[in-house]
């Protein structure tokens, strides 16, 4: 008697599925890797910055230029109060304005996001790490039982 097609199929399916779930997949390794490499990205490039992380929250940003972290608030009054008297603006060679005060804090809003980011970054590498290791074990003790 012949066994239908379709419990064949669900019989490898299963079989696969379940040798799948036991080791891990190219796929967990190399996602795995690229945060790895984000994180020693990140770490390299934020090296100055990085030794700020703990003040890092997203309501403050690193400013590179003076070594030193500045509160969001505050930094957003400093340059409100730059275009009211109309101060000099070293970038633009001229007053600062609205404009210039406003396009300031919109970057320095996106520096405290990416400061934010890069320090959580940077704060995983070890586990990734760690994570990366056990997960190349389990790979290469799963090659060597095949």
């Amino acid at each position: 008697m012949q066994r239908p097609a379709w419990s064949l199929t669900v019989l490898v399916l299963f079989t696969a599925t379940r040798l799948h779930a036991q080791e891990p997949s190219i796929d967990a390794l190399n996602d795995l890797k690229a945060k790895v490499y984000d994180a020693q990205i990140a770490q390299q490039r934020f090296v100055k910055g990085a030794k700020f992380c703990s003040e890092l929250n997203g309501a403050t940003f690193y400013l590179a230029q003076q070594n030193r972290v500045l509160n969001l608030e505050e930094y957003h009054r400093a340059l409100q109060n730059l275009a009211k008297v109309g101060a000099f603006n070293m970038e633009t060679k001229r007053p600062w304005t609205d404009q210039d005060a406003n396009a300031r804090w919109e970057e320095a809003q996106k520096e405290a996001a990416n400061d934010k980011i890069n320090c959580e970054l940077i704060a995983s590498l070890p586990f990734l790490q760690k994570k990366l290791q056990e997960l190349e074990s389990k790979s290469q003790a799963s090659e060597k039982r095949n």
